[in-house]
């Protein structure tokens, strides 16, 4: 993993393979695997307390579970099976922040603030392209 700091920063790190992917023209997608290695990340930190181990396990699922969701949904088209992987992502991305939530004493003021916020923007960019695709 790169020594990225920000969001533009770690897209210059992400490689090539990914970015020549369709689905990378997705910004709720790129935010989604920022997000998840952020996760990763943080789990670091995590792990050190024994009682954080268990919140770490969850919250890498359920990251990684946004971005996949996304990925399994934009393998079936535009329809309602899309729409179901995209509103499982949703409920992902949801859970993700609960688990910040319950990490809080773990992590820095600073770095759980940035964590809640950046869920919120990919919440909000998966229910906005969600309601986009059903009003099709």
């Amino acid at each position: 993993m790169g020594a990225w700091v920000t969001y533009e920063a770690w897209v210059e790190d992400v490689h090539q393979r990914l970015k020549d992917e369709p689905i990378w023209e997705n910004l709720v997608y790129r935010k989604a695997l920022f997000l998840y290695d952020l996760v990763w990340r943080d789990c670091e930190r995590m792990t050190r307390d024994r009682r954080g181990r268990a919140v770490a396990e969850q919250v890498i699922r359920s990251a990684g579970s946004i971005g996949a969701n996304i990925e399994e949904g934009h393998g079936r088209g535009y329809g309602k099976q899309r729409n179901w992987f995209w509103t499982v992502s949703i409920g992902s991305a949801r859970e993700t922040k609960g688990w910040y939530w319950r990490a809080r004493k773990l992590l820095s003021e600073e770095v759980l603030e940035h964590r809640l916020a950046l869920t919120d923007e990919v919440i909000a960019l998966l229910v906005h392209e969600l309601q986009r695709q059903r009003a099709r």
